[in-house]
């Protein structure tokens, strides 16, 4: 891949024996139905904070109908949703953050470079450069798709109060 350098080498990876199927990752993140956006995860190597795992884009998705009608191509901000997944189980698997849940904090320097097609697989790649304990986390992210990235980025995590919200719904509810 001339000019970008991968976080992982997608021709090193053994997609055929997963360290995380989709239960594996229903215990660390909360998305559930149309808003699950890993299929798999299948590299980890916790000395480099480093995590792999991977979307394969099916007929099925929600969006497939609308965006767009005779040319279905992945929406970007499902793309970053990925992308937060994966970083948010890496993350929570390792109690990182010290939070029962990670959500979006923010995003920087993200740039959409290829499309991605039904058919396709997603690579996703997270690598952990920065972590406050129950404050932030910074992860520089690729998605790759055959030989391109087709989306790259900072992203941020931060500890969601589950607690503090679920109380605020009861509220809002009565």
């Amino acid at each position: 891949m001339a000019g970008k350098e991968l976080i992982v080498d997608p021709s090193k990876l053994d997609f055929e024996n997963p360290v995380a199927d989709i239960e594996a990752i229903r215990a660390m993140n909360p998305q559930r139905h149309e808003m699950e956006q890993l299929t798999a995860v299948v590299y980890e190597d916790q000395e480099k904070n480093i995590c792999v795992g991977y979307k394969d884009i099916t007929k099925d998705e929600f969006w497939v109908r609308g965006h767009m009608p005779g040319m279905p191509l992945m929406p970007g901000v499902v793309m970053l949703e990925a992308a937060a997944q994966l970083c948010s189980y890496y993350v929570q698997k390792h109690d990182m953050l010290g939070s029962p849940m990670v959500g979006f904090g923010g995003l920087e320097d993200v740039r959409f470079r290829d499309p991605v097609l039904l058919g396709s697989r997603l690579i996703l790649m997270c690598e952990l450069t920065k972590l406050r304990r129950g404050r932030m986390l910074v992860s520089r992210f690729q998605g790759v798709v055959g030989e391109s990235i087709a989306v790259e980025g900072i992203i941020k995590g931060i500890p969601i109060p589950v607690e503090a919200l679920q109380q605020m719904q009861e509220k809002a509810g009565s």
